[in-house]
């Protein structure tokens, strides 16, 4: 059974998830003021992202405080702060276009197509697998610290399966539409 929503927006959730479009300009200054030394601090920044969406969802969850903003926002704040660490990657040459390529192609599709369902009155939350994909965007980033060719395999390998969650987002909405019709 889903939990009802709050109707207030104006909760710690939705301020953490604020906060993650703030990280930002902040990644982007401290990566392209030195873009070879600032690698691991761009990293920290991309992680620290990662940690308040987890907090922020555990947050809302718990406390009941899932608002139409928080829907909507959180995986916005996701996907901009993911292209920015693809876009940025790349332009330095870390990572080869194809990838930029590949996520840039989904995270349109999937903002275009999220959209249109909320126009339509339709709230997709993230899933399992759509979050299963952040996570192994987050360990490819980790790894090109390490490992460049391994962590741009994980990568490619987060792309792809990219494409696979938004079938499931397809899906989704397309039952969510024949409950509503039928309703």
């Amino acid at each position: 059974m889903e939990k009802e929503k709050t109707s207030s927006n104006f909760n710690l959730p939705n301020l953490i998830t604020s906060f993650r479009v703030l990280l930002i300009p902040i990644f982007i200054y401290v990566y392209f003021k030195n873009p070879e030394e600032n690698l691991l601090y761009s990293v920290v920044i991309f992680f620290v992202a990662g940690i308040s969406d987890f907090l922020d969802g555990y947050l809302a969850r718990k406390n009941n405080l899932v608002t139409p903003f928080g829907t909507v926002m959180d995986p916005l704040a996701d996907k901009l702060m993911l292209l920015t660490a693809i876009v940025s990657y790349t332009i330095t040459d870390v990572i080869p276009y194809a990838i930029l390529i590949l996520v840039g192609v989904r995270e349109t599709l999937m903002i275009l197509g999220g959209i249109i369902v909320y126009k339509m009155g339709i709230i997709n939350p993230a899933n399992r697998l759509g979050k299963f994909v952040t996570f192994s965007f987050y360990i490819g980033i980790l790894t090109l610290l390490f490992q460049k060719t391994l962590g741009i395999a994980f990568l490619f390998f987060s792309a792809i399966l990219g494409f696979i969650a938004g079938f499931s987002y397809i899906r989704t909405t397309l039952e969510k539409k024949k409950q509503k019709n039928e309703a």
